[in-house]
């Protein structure tokens, strides 16, 4: 499995508009916003904060990195005894995605576009 970049990071949020004015107010782009998500870029790299992961998983984030091939990806952590906690899917931003707990619950999400 080849991880091809580091790509942006998925952070819990309990209030988007304080949220988007301390990075805006810091120098990041802003980029897409709705009721529960607010995304925000420096160059390629980017942030996105949830009302939905605050909810659904309290704090903390989840990387992402793009790697050439999900089904390869995924097969490889399979392969290697890893447990992901879903399979190759399609997400609202129409990655397929996979997420991996590391030994302390933290999430890496491995994406192709």
């Amino acid at each position: 499995m080849k991880i091809g970049s580091i790509s942006g990071l998925v952070y819990a949020s309990s209030d988007l508009d304080k949220t988007a004015a301390f990075y805006e107010s810091l120098g990041f782009r802003a980029g897409k916003r709705s009721d529960t998500e607010y995304t925000c870029y420096v160059n390629w790299f980017w942030l996105t904060f949830s009302t939905e992961a605050a909810a659904a998983a309290g704090p903390g984030a989840t990387l992402y990195m793009k790697v050439d091939s999900i089904d390869e990806a995924y097969g490889f952590v399979v392969a290697n005894g890893f447990a992901p906690l879903d399979e190759p899917h399609k997400d609202k931003a129409g990655r397929r995605v996979f997420t991996l707990p590391d030994p302390d619950g933290n999430l890496l999400a491995f994406f192709t576009k």
